[in-house]
Parts: structure tokens; sequence; C-alpha cells
């Protein structure tokens, strides 16, 4: 059998649960095991068979030390592991949803200042974090600077969340948003927000576009090997 293990929950797993049945035809068995460390634990744990092979998507990030000390060990127990075990290169899935192409057409944001700081942050990371150095826009580094604890994955998934407020095309609950997987269909209703303009309505392509995006095949790519 073949294991993708996430650390996420809710919109998160779902989106895993999406990529396998879209992309792997339901081939994976996509677990969620609560939390980094939650992860950690059961790869510590893990009684692998012969048949068996295990993805492990942790969320990395390089200026979070607890996140670096628990990527550390997995990283000595899956070099040991004869390919048995392999970890995903990523920084967390807020980030693959931030970095879409289609995000801000499709949710159809009206936040210039927001999309700005997008652009800025997006440009900025490089070896799993935003270089700050990279960044000379003053508005972006203010936003950055709000965070008491400051972290990649604290600015990703806040950036995230700016674009996704749309409960349709939400990315906070305990499922993905509506629009992201089902046809598409704008409110009408006067207290709501509105979707962007998606230029394909059915539900599957958008997600098929979703997880042939670069930065989620960058991440899946060591699955489909």
């Amino acid at each position: 059998m073949r294991y993708l293990w996430t650390e996420d929950t809710g919109a998160g797993l779902h989106f895993w649960k999406l990529v396998n049945k879209f992309f792997f035809d339901n081939e994976l068995v996509v677990e969620s095991k609560g939390s980094n460390q939650g992860l950690l634990d059961a790869v510590i744990d893990l009684d692998i068979k012969d048949d068996d092979k295990y993805y492990v998507a942790f969320d990395y990030v390089v200026d979070n030390q607890d996140i670096r000390n628990k990527y550390r060990m997995l990283k000595l127990i899956t070099d040991k592991s004869e390919g048995k075990i392999v970890i995903l290169d990523m920084i967390c899935f807020e980030y693959l949803i931030l970095a879409f192409d289609k995000l801000i057409a499709w949710t159809g944001t009206g936040k210039t200042d927001k999309i700005k700081i997008r652009e800025e942050v997006l440009a900025a990371v490089e070896n799993h974090r935003i270089n700050l150095s990279k960044i000379d826009d003053e508005k972006t580094l203010q936003y950055i600077a709000c965070f008491k604890r400051y972290s990649t994955e604290r600015v990703m998934k806040s950036l995230a969340g700016e674009f996704t407020q749309n409960e349709k095309w939400s990315v906070k609950g305990t499922l993905m948003g509506e629009c992201w997987y089902k046809n598409c269909c704008v409110s009408e209703h006067p207290d709501s927000l509105r979707c962007g303009k998606p230029e394909i309505e059915d539900g599957d392509e958008k997600m098929r576009m979703l997880i042939q995006s670069e930065k989620v095949q960058n991440v899946i790519c060591k699955v489909a090997d």
C-alpha cells in the first residue's frame, strides 16, 4: 500500500483527499495525524511492511525552531528507511493555495493592498522561508511586522485567509469551500461576498487546474515517481 500522511485536518486534509481522487485515482491511503508532533510520532512508531511506502506532508519552515527540530528528527528516520518513507517538499497547504495563479481571478477579491502584499511575499519565498531582505515594499513589511510571533507559515495562512473569506472559497473549515471542486454558482444574496469569474465552471476541472499548478506539482512529484 501507498500512504500519504498529513498533519492537516479540516480543509487541508480534504485537499489531500481531492488530490488523491483527481490525480492518483484514489490509489493512496490518505490519513491525518492531527499535528506535526502527531506526524512525527506516527513515523517513529511505524512498522513498515515490505510493499508499503509512506509519503509525509510535513509543513516545514526554517524560521520556526520547533518545526526545524521536528523536521530534523523526521529526516533522520526517513534517511534510514531505504526509500520507504518520503518527505514531501512543502511549506504548508495554505501556501499552495496562496501561490495558485488563478486565486485572485477566481475568488474575485477587490483587496488591492493585499494583492500587492501577496505578490511581494511570493516573490520573496526561498528555502522554505520568506526572505525579508528581498522585500522593499513598506506596506508588506508592516503587514508582516504585525505578527506577534512571526513565522513564514503564519504569514501564508493569514494571507490565504484574506483571499478566501467567501465561504464558497474558504480553506479554513472542515472542508474546502465548494467553489474549489463543485460547479460554479455565484451567490446573489446582497450580504454575501461574490465570487470572481473562473474561466471554467466545471468543478472537476477547477480542482484539476489547482492540482496541476506549479507549486502543487512540485510537492506531489515525489508521489508520482
